[in-house]
């Protein structure tokens, strides 16, 4: 009955009235306004809640405008494709590219044929924004005065990097453009960069004190970049989470009954094309087999702010085969991309998930197959947990390597449709009573009890293991006895893998080193703190400042090809580098803090900070302003808790810019437990109290009470209000 009752609700939203056009007027709106309640509690977190799910998202949005309206605005101009409105010539490429797969008048035609239950939900969303702007008119859009219902299919699915990024600004700026100026370079940091994608730990009942699953909800994302937000209505709605800044949805939290956790998946989802092309007279065609095809052509007109504030615009005919647009070439041949594009799909699957009541409810959600980047942790109040690989996963011919472009005109490498959910590798309370996911393959996820590699095509994981996974593994290993408080201290576990395999062989190289070798003095000191060291980081932690100096400069020593192998890097670092390129790294290493900060002997904490001053998305750093110690480190050696952090505008300390952003534990028994903590705070303003509140709960692993009941906020209750008042 249970699965029934979910199958009936776009039925049942669909029989609501017939949803309106954008256009409403301002006093229109205040009717609906007066059907929300928006209760912000003593960390300024907004406790939405309407009468129908429309008006909770009235309120959602409109209360996410309220904390930080230009990142919202933001994250519509790059989905849009008109961020160059705003920022002038610097982003057409950007824009160039987001248009190649969202085009205003498709997505119009996609709104118009969407499911009403949808067109009411994103009718909402307008108003909500609209609304907002008109009772406030302090704040000033830069380019979108206006929300039309059908611009939020072009923000559907909620991660932080969608699909459409895998393709080159400098590979397509050298195909379709005429540059006046420099190519953009192709990213090729001089540093390890810290993984994106994220944590996600499910424990089952029969290991639990409690005897109630429990879930950790562990993003890594570039800080800020989610509004943590409930979100309830007399319809069954009750969400809380975090929300991508302009989604109408909770991308990564928990309801009353079950909650689920994303990752970054090894997936391959995006697939690239060599297409061969012929010229016939004033026609473009490519091979596909024994025909030839035309190359579609349309004209993308890009508008731009010119450095006098006027508009002027630049049009790129483009191209595109059957498999997708065209975005470079390569010896000789065009490629072309083919990727997920499920607009009406992706939101329907992302809303829906947060109403599911059970795991199979949950699992009808994901036969949407619309989500095409991320595994999913799960677990329940009927005691489940499990692991859902992503659902969109085109069927291919595994005898293709398609981690490389294939060739288009072989008809054998096309996509043959999407598997099956039931096909994918997946797992529901098997007998280890845990489950987790670091961005690692799958074949992981539950120790012996995991997926087997061998049933499944090559294409289904390019990640393989990581050094997280193995901290997570030897963490749950055969633990019993996993409180909410045991689950936030594992979180947190400080251990680093990575540095238990690289700093033997520092170790190792130096004790080999010829008495003559000058580094071998030079380096005694510095090597004896590592010789006993524990591999944990910490913010008075000596030894961690010297091994992720050292890391940092042996990376950029590394082949250009082998520095974009992910997961394999520190394996790499620690068996394929000589001696001496560990000990002159280490040297190299040394030589930095001491020039840095005047002595080798610098504590972590006083290199690894978090800052905030400012509310830009581009964010300036002072060492001259105040900052907050952090003693975890980047989740490339290991940490489960990340913090990726780098010198920022010539300073010499390290300010993180990603990592840890929104952490959850919760239980979930008659009643839902949960503590939480957001990086820095609710608000973008820093007027507001709440714009740097959490910064030391956060640096600290501290995290807070979830005031997830209406008893709850009692007490912590700062503000009850309705929108526009």
């Amino acid at each position: 009955m249970r699965a029934l009752s979910f199958l009936l609700i776009p039925l049942a939203l669909a029989g609501c009235a017939t949803p309106r056009a954008g256009g409403v007027e301002p006093a229109g709106l205040a009717a609906q306004a007066q059907r929300v309640t928006i209760t912000r509690d003593d960390w300024g977190i907004a406790h939405i809640r309407g009468r129908t799910d429309a008006d909770a998202v009235f309120g959602m949005i409109y209360a996410q405008a309220e904390d930080d309206f230009n990142r919202i605005e933001t994250n519509y101009l790059v989905q849009l494709g008109r961020l160059a409105e705003a920022e002038g010539e610097k982003a057409i490429w950007q824009d160039l590219r987001m248009r190649l797969f969202n085009d205003g008048a498709d997505l119009r035609t996609r709104y118009a044929a969407s499911p009403q239950w949808l067109q009411r939900l994103m009718t909402a969303w307008a108003d909500g924004l609209n609304y907002y702007l008109a009772t406030h008119p302090e704040t000033r859009p830069r380019v979108l005065t206006r929300f039309e219902p059908w611009m939020a299919l072009s923000f559907t699915e909620g991660s932080i990097g969608a699909d459409f990024e895998r393709v080159s600004l400098a590979d397509l700026e050298a195909f379709y453009g005429k540059p006046r100026g420099p190519v953009l370079a192709r990213q090729d940091p001089v540093r390890q960069k810290d993984p994106t994608g994220s944590n996600g730990i499910a424990i089952a009942p029969a290991i639990t004190t409690g005897g109630n699953a429990l879930l950790l909800i562990n993003p890594h994302t570039s800080f800020f970049f989610r509004s943590e937000q409930q979100v309830t209505s007399e319809e069954g709605l009750n969400a809380y989470g975090a929300s991508t800044w302009g989604q109408f949805f909770i991308y990564q939290g928990f309801n009353d009954r079950l909650g689920w956790m994303h990752t970054t998946s090894g997936l391959d989802a995006v697939d690239e094309f060599a297409e061969t092309i012929f010229r016939q007279d004033d026609r473009i065609l490519y091979r596909h087999g024994a025909e030839l095809r035309p190359v579609e052509t349309r004209t993308i007109a890009i508008p731009y702010r010119s450095s006098d504030g006027s508009l002027s615009t630049r049009s790129f005919k483009t191209y595109r085969t059957h498999h997708g647009p065209v975005i470079r070439s390569e010896n000789g041949k065009w490629i072309s991309i083919a990727l997920m594009h499920k607009p009406v799909e992706a939101l329907s699957q992302s809303y829906l998930r947060t109403k599911a009541r059970s795991f199979d409810q949950f699992l009808r959600a994901a036969e949407y197959k619309a989500n095409s980047s991320n595994n999913t942790i799960y677990a329940d109040a009927d005691g489940n947990i499990a692991y859902l690989h992503p659902q969109f996963a085109p069927v291919r011919d595994d005898r293709y390597d398609y981690t490389k472009p294939v060739d288009g005109s072989d008809p054998r490498t096309d996509w043959r449709g999407v598997h099956e959910v039931r096909d994918l590798p997946s797992l529901r309370s098997p007998p280890t009573g845990w489950i987790q996911n670091t961005n690692n393959w799958p074949y992981s996820a539950a120790g012996p009890h995991s997926p087997r590699e061998k049933a499944f095509p090559r294409y289904m994981d390019t990640f393989g293991e990581n050094v997280r996974g193995l901290h997570a593994l030897q963490l749950l290993g055969s633990r019993r006895g996993w409180t909410l408080d045991g689950l936030v201290t594992a979180a947190y576990d400080s251990f680093q893998p990575a540095f238990a395999q690289l700093v033997p062989g520092l170790i190792a190289a130096h004790d080999a080193a010829p008495r003559t070798d000058p580094l071998k003095r030079r380096l005694a000191e510095p090597i004896a703190a590592l010789r006993g060291w524990d591999h944990r980081w910490g913010v008075d932690s000596v030894p961690t400042s010297l091994a992720v100096f050292w890391a940092d400069h042996l990376f950029e020593t590394l082949p250009r090809d082998v520095r974009s192998r992910g997961n394999q890097v520190p394996a790499y670092m620690a068996n394929e580098t000589s001696p001496e390129q560990k000990l002159r790294a280490f040297a190299a290493a040394v030589e930095r803090l001491e020039r840095d900060f005047g002595s080798w002997r610098t504590p972590w904490g006083e290199i690894n900070r978090f800052q905030r001053l400012t509310g830009d998305i581009d964010q300036p750093f002072s060492d001259a302003a105040p900052s907050i110690p952090v003693g975890f480190t980047s989740g490339a050696w290991g940490s489960l808790a990340s913090f990726g952090a780098s010198r920022q505008d010539g300073s010499r300390r390290y300010y993180g810019l990603r990592g840890n952003s929104f952490v959850a534990a919760v239980e979930f028994g008659r009643r839902i437990r949960a503590r939480a903590v957001s990086a820095g705070g609710q608000s973008g303003d820093p007027r507001s109290p709440h714009f740097n509140d959490q910064a030391l709960r956060y640096a600290t692993g501290d995290l807070r009470e979830v005031y997830f009941y209406p008893d709850q906020l009692r007490g912590h209750t700062k503000r009850v209000y309705k929108p526009g008042l």
